[in-house]
């Protein structure tokens, strides 16, 4: 699997997490295998006054205050170990983003002041605005610009708990841009201490160039992109923005087409704009499917028997005032495997904070506190299927942690456009909320 993780953690200082309020290990006890779904979603495998030991970047233990300090390796060691009081503290697995778009120069205000004065999404795109507004700026960019603004995004996330992003292409719409993208990625998660999953979104939208030639682009992105970027390692995943306006079904089954012929795992934007069936692209066993407002009830039937994950970006809606959020309930009481993520990007979604989609998921899709930190972690690793090593403190997953100044778990939507993370630890690193610097 191609995914970018800093790796120095041979040598560091182990670190150990005392006296926590809450921990909410996210450890499944069902035995069922796959993502969370249903009632099993709200399961948040809570210890009180508990602990975890993590050494070398993984977790090796994770139990009871009390336990944790008889561990005779432990008490031979403890001066050797870093060890931070959490006691009236929240800890749970740093988030998962997993739906991102963080590769663009500039933010589109022209955007943001039409839609404020009526302009719809479509209207704003058919002016010139919309995805293509920002696609002048990242050609015009070299990587180490795009590379900067990237990483500026992973420290904003960091801060806010998150410790694994996926983060798309797309706003090049040409070969090389759309490689150059990916390797500011890779420039970028080489200097963060958490994990980045790339993704090759070179199917965003038409460019201007190939208007009325859409399927003449559409092969360039199979015969070219898709290659390139699969040859380079630069990619883990393929995604295709599938909806009225961007590509159509069959478009986007070509894309996956050519995605699994170069050995890339699939994902779409479905559903955000318009319903669309998505049963002939299940076919191709995407990780997950992203936005979903407009999802047909016989597909939320083919969803749940299916591994696909339905990431929802309440984020965007929010953003772009429609009034309507993604059917949360529909999916999840229906057993479909739900995930959320920020959807940062410079146009429909301009935020870097998962613990304010939560809140989002919460107030206007009613998704309860525990339902919503499953979606935000350990489904969040599934749609990223990076599951074995993701979204749940457990003995040999990575040391991803996030400690929120919280006496309850469920504080953390509670204070909406807030920020209550006192420290996060990506890959056994800890980084402090309020600045990018590395603590330990």
């Amino acid at each position: 699997m191609t995914s970018f993780t800093k790796s120095k953690s041979q040598g560091e200082r182990a670190l150990l997490l005392v006296n926590i309020g809450q921990l909410l290990t996210l450890r499944a006890t069902s035995g069922k295998a796959g993502p969370r779904r249903g009632a099993d979603l709200k399961e948040l495998g809570i210890i009180e006054d508990g602990a975890v030991l993590c050494v070398g970047g993984k977790v090796v233990s994770v139990g009871k205050t009390k336990d944790a300090l008889r561990d005779p390796w432990l008490r031979k060691n403890r001066k050797k170990v870093i060890e931070i009081d959490c006691a009236g503290q929240v800890v749970l697995p740093g988030f998962v983003d997993s739906h991102t778009h963080p590769v663009f120069v500039n933010p589109r205000l022209v955007d943001f002041e039409k839609r404020i004065a009526g302009s719809s999404y479509e209207e704003i795109a058919a002016a010139g605005g919309g995805i293509r507004s920002s696609v002048e700026g990242v050609r015009g960019a070299g990587k180490s610009v795009l590379a900067e603004k990237v990483l500026g995004a992973l420290h904003e996330m960091a801060e806010q708990g998150t410790t694994t992003v996926e983060a798309k292409s797309g706003y090049g719409l040409t070969v090389e841009s759309e490689l150059k993208s990916l390797e500011a990625i890779r420039d970028a998660a080489s200097r963060w201490p958490g994990t980045v999953v790339p993704t090759l979104l070179g199917a965003h939208v038409v460019p201007k160039e190939f208007e009325g030639r859409s399927q003449k682009y559409v092969e360039t992105v199979c015969l070219e992109m898709i290659p390139r970027a699969a040859k380079s390692g630069l990619a883990r995943f393929v995604d295709v923005f599938c909806d009225r306006g961007a590509f159509s079904v069959e478009d986007t089954e070509k894309v996956f087409g050519a995605a699994r012929r170069n050995g890339l795992g699939v994902r779409a934007h479905v559903c955000q704009l318009t319903e669309c069936g998505v049963s002939s692209l299940l076919e191709f066993e995407p990780a997950s499917l992203d936005h979903m407002d407009h999802v047909s009830r016989s597909d939320i039937s083919l969803l749940a028997e299916r591994e696909t994950v339905a990431t929802l970006v309440p984020g965007a809606n929010y953003f772009l005032g429609v009034g309507k959020y993604p059917p949360a309930r529909d999916l999840i009481d229906a057993g479909v495997p739900v995930a959320l993520a920020t959807d940062y990007n410079p146009g429909s979604s301009p935020t870097s904070s998962m613990p304010f989609v939560l809140s989002l998921a919460c107030t206007q899709m009613r998704m309860s506190p525990a339902e919503a930190i499953g979606a935000a972690t350990i489904n969040g690793s599934w749609a990223l299927r990076i599951q074995e090593r993701k979204g749940s403190i457990e003995p040999g997953k990575d040391a991803d942690l996030a400690v929120f100044e919280t006496n309850d778990y469920r504080e953390i939507p509670y204070w909406f456009a807030s920020n209550r993370c006192a420290f996060a630890v990506l890959n056994g690193k800890l980084v402090a909320s309020g600045g990018s610097g590395e603590l330990g």
